[in-house]
C-alpha cells in the first residue's frame, strides 16, 4: 500500500465540537470529516460531491500531532447578512455584527496520511502536493485561517496484525483497535493520555452518522500500545489510520 504523507500548518485553527454554539470550542486536531475536506480542496472537488468521492472505505487517512496542542480564546465578529448584504448600521431591530468567544488552537501543525483506493485520484493529489499547490484555498477549519503545507514523500505502509509486544504509534488510535488485554496501552511517566469523541462518517447531506472515540497524546509523542492492526510506514513511522 502507497500513503501520500503532507504537512499542514497555520498560526490559528479551529475544528467545532457539535454540542457547543454560543461559546464555540475546538476539537484537539481535525477530525477524518475535516481532513477529507482538505483532501477535495487541494483536489478541486466540490463541498457537494468530496463526501462522496472521498467516502470512508474507499478513503483512508491518518493524522499525527507535531506541534503540541495549545488552545487560546478570541473574540471573533460575525456579521450580519441575512439579507445577503452587510450594512454597518445599528438600528432597533438588528445590530450590524456580533463578537463571540471562540476556543483557538494556536499554531497547529499536523502530518497527514492519505490512501486511496482509486489510483487516478492518489496520482492527482500526489502531484499538486509536489508542485505545491491546490485548486482551492486550504485552510485550517474556518476560512480565515489560511493554512501552508509541505509534500513529505509517498512512502510503501505495510498492515501489521495483533503484535505481540508494544509498538509506537504517532497518530490517534480507536479504544476499538486496541488488544483485549489487561495493559494495551502502557502508560508512561512524562507523557499524557486523552480521549476524545469525534466525528467519523459525514454523509452527502453533511449529517455526521458515526462518532468515534480516539486516545492520543497532546504534546504530540507516540504512544505505547498493542493495536489489533496498524500500518508500519517504510520511513519508521506506526501510524492507524481513520
Amino acid at each position: 500500500m502507497k500513503v501520500a504523507v503532507f504537512d499542514i500548518k497555520a498560526d490559528f485553527g479551529f475544528f467545532g465540537k457539535f454540542y457547543s454554539t454560543s461559546s464555540p470550542i475546538t476539537y484537539p486536531f481535525p477530525p477524518f470529516p475535516t481532513i477529507q475536506g482538505m483532501v477535495g480542496a487541494i483536489l478541486g472537488l466540490d463541498k457537494k460531491e468530496y463526501l462522496e468521492a472521498l467516502e470512508h472505505g474507499k478513503f483512508a487517512a491518518g493524522i499525527r500531532i507535531l506541534n503540541p496542542v495549545k488552545k487560546i480564546r478570541m473574540g471573533i465578529n460575525h456579521i450580519d447578512t441575512k439579507y445577503n448584504r452587510w450594512q454597518p448600521i445599528k438600528t432597533k431591530d438588528r445590530q450590524p455584527r456580533t463578537q463571540m468567544r471562540f476556543e483557538l488552537l494556536k499554531d497547529p501543525c499536523f502530518r497527514i496520511y492519505v490512501t486511496f483506493e482509486q489510483q487516478g485520484m492518489f496520482s492527482k493529489l500526489v502531484d499538486f502536493l509536489q508542485q505545491h499547490k491546490s485548486f482551492f484555498t486550504l485552510s485550517m477549519g474556518l476560512s480565515e485561517f489560511i493554512a501552508d503545507f509541505e509534500f513529505t514523500g509517498v512512502y510503501e505502509a505495510f498492515e501489521k496484525h495483533m503484535p505481540a509486544d508494544y509498538v509506537n504509534i504517532c497518530t490517534p488510535i480507536s479504544p476499538k483497535n486496541l488488544q483485549e488485554t489487561d495493559a494495551p496501552i502502557k502508560i508512561e511517566e512524562g507523557k499524557s493520555y486523552f480521549k476524545e469523541r469525534m466525528p467519523l462518517i459525514m454523509n452527502s447531506s453533511r449529517e455526521v452518522i458515526e462518532y468515534e472515540d480516539f486516545i492520543f497524546e497532546p504534546s504530540g509523542k507516540e504512544i505505547l500500545a498493542k493495536p489489533l492492526k496498524f500500518l508500519e510506514v517504510e520511513n519508521g513511522e506506526n501510524i492507524v489510520l481513520f
